[in-house]
């Protein structure tokens, strides 16, 4: 008989260890991440009308609009969506070109929405042209944890999975993953809620904090293992 504990046993075991603690990491990442983009959301919101990272919202305002016959406010909203897009596509071509590293994107989106605060305003369009790309390439920076899939910017699909995964949960289903969903919902949450506050005595320019927490969470993905890094990112 094998004794309890062989190496081959302290190696599943090491590797459990190591996927929980990457996975817990991961949740950590995303949850400031979602802080970001709800602060950002809530004061492009507050300040202009328009959705910077909540797509969604814009994409129903769209539709309204060209029901409505607003053209000029069809085609700014049109603008933004495509911007949104466009910022995607930059951050997963960022995220390859630097090697899946996670703090040369987030130092991007920190000098994006540095240039947006300081547009304020005076340069409306530009501003959210920037805020809105720079969310969308936030995306690149987490797309999944430990296999679950994950959204920084937007949470229907967040809300959605969770809400499935506790349908099953009650049918008797002991999947696991679906709770923590409600990551990226709280962090949005609690983000939009101080996005909201510093719009209220700071306008526009709040989105000066948007940048400064930004670049802290450059510097902090430099703490996070590399090889953790690359698993959370674009494939």
């Amino acid at each position: 008989m094998l004794p309890a504990h062989t190496p081959q046993s302290h190696r599943r075991a090491h590797v459990t260890r190591l996927h929980k603690r990457r996975g817990h990491v991961g949740l950590l990442f995303v949850g400031a991440l979602s802080v970001l983009a709800g602060m950002t959301d809530a004061i492009g919101f507050l300040a202009t009308g328009d959705f910077v990272s909540f797509m969604s919202g814009n994409t129903t305002r769209l539709a309204v609009a060209l029901g409505d016959g607003h053209g000029a406010l069809a085609a700014r909203l049109t603008l933004l969506i495509l911007a949104f897009v466009v910022g995607n596509a930059l951050g997963v071509i960022i995220a390859r070109l630097t090697g899946k590293r996670a703090w040369p994107l987030l130092g991007l989106t920190a000098l994006l929405l540095l240039g947006a605060g300081l547009c304020g305003l005076q340069a409306e369009l530009l501003a959210m042209f920037s805020a809105i790309i720079a969310m969308g390439m936030l995306n690149a920076a987490v797309e999944e944890v430990n296999g679950l899939p994950i959204g920084l910017t937007y949470v229907t699909g967040a809300l959605s999975r969770f809400g499935r995964g506790l349908g099953r949960w009650l049918l008797g289903e002991r999947r696991s993953g679906w709770r923590a969903q409600l990551v990226p919902w709280g962090g949005m949450f609690f983000g939009a809620v101080l996005g909201g506050l510093l719009e209220l005595h700071l306008g526009f320019a709040a989105l000066l904090a948007s940048s400064a927490l930004a670049a802290l969470l450059a510097v902090a993905s430099l703490l996070i293992p590399r090889r953790w890094v690359q698993r959370y990112m674009a494939r």
